[in-house]
């Protein structure tokens, strides 16, 4: 390591890649009590996300076409976050709410600026990582029980060991129509994104002379009907696949430049049909690509297309997906050249279950990994590679790590647990479809009443719409539930999951749609009041809020509490609200 100085931490555990999948590993494990280490090579956090790439996140809610399939958890705490905070979508401060998210937790130690090098093995097992950090030119360190490599590109795979696949598998190893007849080493490819912006005069273009020139729409893929909005760019200016899409990113971003450059001189100087262009410019172009799929690793299952499109009824589900399997042509932009569409969207359900098998390596014991490196095939990594489905798998394997640590097990031990797993994500407002959650008995057994309507669905165990069943009680400015549990609990932890629009499209993103929130959402519970009563006593306020802008709130309450009392006071505009979950329990002495 020369002689520049190195510096050593511990950690339970150490996750590579700061993307949106090992953001929400890192908060998730940090949350449960382990002791995180989290390595991120970029400035920013949110990988594609992120300022640097500005890729919208897309998930089983297919950009809310598929309605109240949003991933909840984690990352709608982050979107709820931005939507009050960030009302002009700017990438800054999207950047900065990410950063804050993490800087929060006291048990996260953030080491940004810093990229994933070498690894020290014991035996089979992980022991050490240690990474360079740019801005302070030292090395860093990190022993830990268990190691997860959300990097996107596998970063640990060459660096242990352990077992993973690149390309794409031949259509009989399992049985997957959409796979080639032989297995090679093509990959989707990689994009970069451009924004323009809008003046109050005509902004002429002179391309660089080293661009692209494209003087047909037909040039370009989809053809005129494709390039008419450039508010965020083209998906389709992409390249890579038939590359090495690791090895090679350097030149292929140069390629993807000239595209870039080339793509907008026809929209401002050839194409017939943009003549509306003309008070355009470029304000904003993507330097580093953003990826599709490189590494994959090998995991106790493979996810295969036959398990998305059965559902993934797997006993061990802990995620979940619903994009199609978007299986992008490794010819990328230059598939329009061989008459072939610039991908397939191969239908897919919503929900499909993704198990916790494909969460840690079947050859590396305290090795576990989230995002597109998670153990899938090609045809079904072209579906869970979206982000939304990273977070939805991040969130687990976090949650999965601190119980691992906790009970003094590797990562496969937790297969044992599964059912306490689930809980707990449940519990932590992720999403496992198909597993009720389990209602403390205290909350199960209590009498409950409410101001109006129904009640019972509070306490149902599924907390968001699935199907026609809207599992919420509904109610008003004024009105209101009340537990009375026999016997009293003493200093219970209170738990509410309220209307965030799940219907509604809050998506980050500066392409923005008719239907996309910019604050938040008029049925969102703004102010509400928790009081409780003793035995013989009178009702007594102890929590209140007055903005709120979560989803899903958690208070610790203190005392003898008989009775429980939540009260609706005001949303953020419309006239009723719905509150999905309502429990409380008495925390183990």
């Amino acid at each position: 390591m020369g002689g520049f100085p190195t510096t050593t931490m511990k950690a339970d555990l150490c996750v590579v890649g700061g993307g949106m999948a090992g953001l929400c590993a890192a908060v998730a494990a940090a949350r449960h009590g382990a002791k995180v280490a989290l390595m991120h090579e970029r400035p920013v956090l949110g990988g594609n996300a992120s300022s640097e790439c500005r890729v919208h996140i897309g998930g089983a809610d297919v950009h809310n076409s598929r309605k109240n399939m949003r991933e909840t958890g984690i990352l709608e705490e982050i979107r709820l976050e931005n939507l009050a905070r960030n009302p002009n979508r700017s990438y800054s401060i999207w950047d900065l709410i990410l950063f804050e998210t993490v800087r929060r937790e006291p048990n996260i130690e953030l080491l940004l600026n810093c990229a994933c090098v070498d690894a020290a093995m014991d035996g089979g097992r992980i022991a050490s990582v240690a990474g360079w950090q740019l801005t302070t030119q030292t090395w860093r360190k990190v022993e830990a029980k268990i190691f997860a490599d959300c990097s996107g590109d596998g970063a640990l795979a060459p660096l242990t060991g352990a077992d993973f696949r690149m390309g794409r598998e031949a259509r009989s190893e399992y049985g997957e129509p959409i796979a080639p007849e032989t297995a090679d080493a093509r990959t989707m490819g990689m994009t970069c994104l451009f924004q323009a912006r809008q003046f109050e005069r005509p902004q002429p273009f002179d391309p660089p002379a080293w661009a692209e020139t494209y003087e047909r729409c037909e040039d370009l893929p989809n053809g005129a009907r494709g390039h008419r909005w450039w508010t965020m760019g083209y998906w389709w200016v992409e390249l890579g696949g038939e590359a090495d899409s690791i090895r090679d990113t350097e030149q292929v971003r140069d390629e993807l430049l000239r595209i870039v450059f080339g793509v907008w001189d026809h929209i401002k100087n050839r194409c017939p049909h943009t003549a509306e262009a003309k008070n355009w410019a470029l304000d904003w172009i993507q330097f580093l690509p953003g990826k599709r799929e490189s590494r994959r690793y090998a995991g106790a299952h493979v996810l295969t297309q036959g398990d998305v499109e059965a559902g993934g009824l797997f006993e061990d589900i802990v995620a979940y997906g619903g994009w199609s399997m978007d299986d992008h042509h490794p010819a990328g932009f230059r598939a329009v050249k061989l008459g072939a569409p610039p991908t397939i969207f191969h239908p897919a359900p919503s929900p499909y279950g993704i198990p916790y098998r494909c969460l840690y390596s079947r050859n590396v014991p305290n090795l576990m990994f989230a995002g597109r490196v998670a153990s899938a095939t090609h045809a079904a990594m072209s579906s869970a590679r979206v982000m939304g489905t990273c977070c939805s798998m991040g969130q687990a394997l976090g949650t999965a790590a601190a119980m691992a640590v906790g009970r003094g097990i590797e990562p496969a031990g937790v297969l044992a647990h599964i059912p306490e797993l689930q809980q707990r994500l449940i519990a932590d407002d992720a999403y496992v479809p198909g597993i009720l959650q389990q209602i403390p008995a205290a909350t199960a057994e209590a009498e409950l009443t409410a101001s109006r309507g129904d009640p019972e669905p509070v306490r149902d165990g599924i907390n968001r719409p699935v199907g026609d069943a809207v599992h919420a009680w509904t109610g008003g400015p004024g009105d209101w539930l009340v537990y009375r549990f026999t016997p009293p609990l003493r200093d219970p932890v209170v738990s509410l999951v309220l209307d965030s629009a799940l219907d509604r499209n809050i998506v980050m993103s500066d392409h923005q749609k008719d239907d996309q929130l910019s604050a938040p959402p008029d049925v969102m519970p703004k102010a509400f009041r928790l009081e409780t009563r003793t035995p013989g006593g009178s009702w007594q306020e102890q929590a209140c809020a007055t903005d709120n802008i979560q989803r899903h709130v958690r208070f610790a309450l203190s005392g003898e509490v008989e009775a429980l009392r939540f009260t609706l006071d005001a949303t953020w505009g419309a006239p009723q609200s719905r509150v999905y979950a309502f429990w409380a329990y008495a925390p183990p002495e």
